[in-house]
């Protein structure tokens, strides 16, 4: 009797186990959405964060979502694709190169990764000290620079201006987290760093509290390179004077596009029912709340910007609101 009764609930517990390990929720039968964000300082992280404690969305009957920091754009890309995340933010450039094969040092196809919607432009920064002499980042030949996580979207568009401009491999290249370069410029052991992510970034405001910084025209290099045309899905934009303590000039940039992207294999339902919850004003404002990077999503930018396939329930949801 005793044995029987040890063999039953060996079953049953391994029989919950199954059902956790596949992604659901076991007392709630409920779809588990783990969100892959980006790192800390970052603003993909942010966004994570802000659809995960989203009243509605954390009382949502038929999933939940999980917030799940990462080293950015690349990693949740491929996470993404494996079903390790169900959703995520990838750069447009990233889900677009994916698809063809085209990463670098990659020739897989990432074709499992389907955009829900457009979140905002995101730009190139290079941070200097002011006084510093660097102008061009080809002045950063022999510097000591921070170049973003090793895996993140951040480091791998600085690889490819940098490649592109033949500076990569000339520079003493630190592969590290935004508030953690902030932290070593801070403390003089960067002479540079890289960001790639929506301003005002809490890493940039950091560093001009400790020093006096500038911030160099990386769209004056991207135009007497041929960036643009090489690389057509970045778009130019300026960092508006003001925007950081000492920069009261513009300083002209390229950017891309974050995009909230899904796992093909999420139900169409979930991936619809989520962008109902969030894009009604009071979801939107609940957005722009967390950072003001987000004060451009609305219904009429949640499907532009786009050039990779929409995941079904997306394509639903934009479609009913007259936006594809």
């Amino acid at each position: 009797m005793k044995n029987k009764f040890l063999g039953a609930l060996i079953g049953s517990f391994a029989c919950a186990m199954f059902v956790l390990g596949s992604g659901g929720d076991a007392s709630a039968g409920k779809t588990r959405v783990i969100f892959g964000g980006g790192p800390a300082g970052g603003t993909f992280q942010v966004v994570a964060n802000a659809i995960q404690v989203y009243k509605p969305v954390k009382e949502a009957a038929d999933f939940s979502v999980k917030a799940q920091s990462s080293a950015g754009s690349v990693e949740n890309l491929r996470k993404t694709d494996a079903g390790k995340q169900q959703m995520s933010v990838v750069y447009s450039g990233h889900v677009w190169l994916g698809r063809e094969g085209k990463m670098k040092n990659d020739p897989k196809k990432y074709e499992n990764v389907m955009a829900v919607g457009w979140l905002y432009g995101a730009p190139a920064q290079l941070v200097v000290r002011a006084g510093s002499g660097i102008k061009s980042a080809k002045d950063l030949v022999g510097k000591k620079v921070g170049v973003g996580n090793a895996g993140s979207g951040a480091f791998a568009n600085c690889e490819l201006f940098f490649s592109h401009l033949g500076i990569w491999d000339k520079i003493e290249r630190n592969a590290m987290g935004y508030n953690d370069a902030a932290a070593a410029f801070g403390n003089k052991q960067l002479d540079a760093f890289w960001l790639f992510t929506a301003f005002p970034s809490g890493a940039v405001i950091m560093a001009a509290q400790t020093n006096d910084i500038d911030m160099v025209d990386l769209g004056a290099d991207a135009e007497a390179s041929g960036f643009f045309k090489d690389y057509p899905y970045f778009g130019k934009l300026s960092v508006p004077g003001g925007t950081y303590k000492g920069v009261d000039t513009d300083t002209p940039s390229f950017q891309d596009s974050a995009l909230w992207v899904a796992n093909k294999d999420v139900p169409a339902d979930v991936v619809y029912n989520l962008l109902s919850l969030i894009y009604t004003d009071e979801g939107l404002a609940h957005m722009k709340e967390q950072k003001k990077t987000f004060k451009d999503m609305s219904l009429k930018t949640g499907a532009t910007n786009i050039v990779t396939p929409f995941h079904p329930g997306a394509e639903k949801f934009w479609k009913e609101k007259g936006m594809m």
